[in-house]
C-alpha cells in the first residue's frame, strides 16, 4: 500500500499540496477516533493527560511527520516520484546516524562500512542533481526523527496515530475553513468524486499504519526490515516505468551505492539476528541439560516426602486439572 501511494495523490488534483494535507490530517482522525470508539479503547487518554513530557513529544512527532507527509504529497504530484523514494531507501542509514549522534550508540564494522557508503551516493546524487538531494534527504531525516521520537514516545500505533493527528487537527481545520472563506478549496467545486477521494485519504493513512502495527508483532523483526525496502522500491519503480522521470547515469550510479550500502547494513542484521538466535538455542540447551529431569519435593523410601506428606501416586500428573497443565509450545 504504501509502494503504490503515489498512484493515488494525483487523483487530488486540482487540490494542491497543503490542502490535500489538511484532508489527511482532518479524515485520519475521524477515522481512527471511530476505530477507537468501535474497539473502546480511550482509557490510555487519561494517562497521557497526566504526562506532559509525552505530550510534547507528541507535538514534536506530529510537527514532524507534517513535514514528511506534505513534503512527500508535493514530491509525487511535482513529478518527482524517484527522488521520494531515495528519502526513503537512505532513511534507515539516517536512522542509524542519528543512533550514533543522539543516543551515542556503537555501530559495528558492517554499520560503520553502509553509513560511509551512504553518505558517498548522497555526493554522487548532489553532483548528478547539481545541487543536494534536498527532498530525499529531508523525508529521510523528518522520518528517522519522526521514528526516533516514537521509540521515546512508547505508545500503541493507533493510539500515538490518534494523538497526532489530534494535535494536528485544529490547524488543519482552520487551514481548510480559511481556504473555503478565500475561495481557495477544491472541495466543493469538483464534484462528490472529489469530495470522496479528499475523504479518503484519512483509510490511506491509516489503514497502512494499521497493518504494520499488526505485522510488526506477527513476524520477525528482520523479515520485517525488509518487508519496509518493498515500499521505495514500488515507488522507484513507479517513477521509471509509470510517470517516465529521467534516470542519467550519475543518478543510477548513486542508486547503486545507496543499494550497496543497505545490502551491508542487511546482510550485517541478518547475521546478527542469526547469530543472537544460535546463541539464545545453546542458552537453552545449557538449561534444559542443568535442570533435574523430575521436580517436586524430594520422596523418602517410605513413602512421604520430606515435608512429611505421602509422596504422589504414579498417574497423578494425568489426573490433574487442565486448567493447571502448562500449554503445549
Amino acid at each position: 500500500m504504501w509502494g503504490l501511494v503515489p498512484l493515488f495523490w494525483p487523483l487530488l488534483e486540482p487540490a494542491g499540496a497543503m490542502e490535500i494535507l489538511a484532508h489527511r490530517m482532518v479524515w485520519s482522525l475521524a477515522l481512527v477516533a471511530l476505530w477507537l470508539l468501535v474497539l473502546r479503547r480511550w482509557g490510555w487518554i487519561r494517562a497521557l493527560l497526566r504526562e506532559p513530557r509525552k505530550l510534547g513529544l507528541i507535538a514534536v512527532a506530529a510537527s514532524v511527520i507534517t513535514v514528511n507527509w506534505g513534503l512527500y504529497i508535493w514530491a509525487v504530484n511535482a513529478g518527482r516520484v524517484v527522488e521520494a523514494s531515495l528519502g526513503y531507501f537512505i532513511n534507515p542509514l539516517v536512522t542509524i546516524a542519528l543512533g550514533v549522534l543522539l543516543l551515542k550508540e556503537r555501530l559495528r564494522p558492517a554499520q560503520w562500512a553502509a553509513v560511509l557508503v551512504g553518505g558517498a551516493a548522497v555526493v554522487v546524487l548532489a553532483v548528478g542533481y547539481g545541487r543536494p538531494p534536498w527532498i530525499s534527504l529531508v523525508l529521510a531525516f523528518s522520518f528517522a526523527t519522526y521514528g526516533l521520537v516514537k521509540k521515546k514516545v512508547n505508545i500503541g500505533g493507533l493510539e500515538s496515530l490518534a494523538a497526532e493527528t489530534a494535535v494536528l487537527f485544529l490547524p488543519a481545520l482552520g487551514y481548510l475553513v480559511w481556504l473555503s472563506a478565500t475561495g481557495g478549496a477544491t472541495i466543493g467545486t469538483e464534484g462528490a468524486g472529489h469530495v470522496a477521494l479528499l475523504a479518503s485519504t484519512g483509510l490511506i493513512t491509516a489503514l497502512p499504519l494499521v497493518c504494520f502495527g499488526a505485522a510488526a508483532i506477527r513476524v520477525p523483526l528482520s523479515t520485517l526490515g525488509l518487508l519496509q525496502y518493498l515500499a521505495p522500491v514500488f515507488q522507484f519503480l513507479l517513477g521509471i516505468l509509470y510517470f517516465h522521470e529521467a534516470m542519467p547515469p550519475e543518478r543510477w550510479a548513486g542508486f547503486s551505492l545507496v543499494w550497496l550500502a543497505l545490502t551491508l547494513l542487511t546482510a550485517d542484521a541478518l547475521r546478527t539476528a542469526r547469530r543472537t538466535r544460535a546463541q539464545a538455542l545453546r542458552l537453552a540447551a545449557s538449561a534444559a541439560r542443568a535442570t533435574p529431569a523430575t521436580e517436586g519435593p524430594p520422596v523418602r523410601t517410605d513413602g512421604r516426602d520430606l515435608a512429611g506428606g505421602r509422596a504422589p501416586r504414579a498417574g497423578a500428573a494425568e489426573s490433574a486439572s487442565p486448567d493447571t497443565r502448562e500449554p503445549a509450545g
